[in-house]
């Protein structure tokens, strides 16, 4: 196994994961709830704490979709990147 490397971004210093996970064709549209969590579990246990959305994944099903799988976790210990 190999340890997430983080980067520092902007004046304050935010800890990002060098590796994020995104969204796009896969939770809320080609990949079930189940396996989305899993994935995201992994993901975050792995050290990720970045996350990709966007409103036009699936017409808005994949935010939603992203928001339940991260419900599972403190707030504060993860970024939620979305667009628009």
């Amino acid at each position: 196994m190999f340890g997430m490397k983080y980067r520092r971004i902007g004046r304050w210093g935010v800890k990002l994961s060098v590796i994020g996970l995104g969204s796009y064709l896969t939770i809320g549209y080609k990949v079930d709830e189940e396996t989305a969590r899993k994935t995201v579990r992994t993901a975050y246990d792995a050290g990720v704490n970045f996350f990709d959305t966007a409103d036009a994944y699936n017409r808005g099903k994949g935010e939603i979709a992203l928001g339940r799988c991260l419900r599972d976790f403190r707030r504060s210990s993860y970024f939620l990147l979305t667009k628009c």
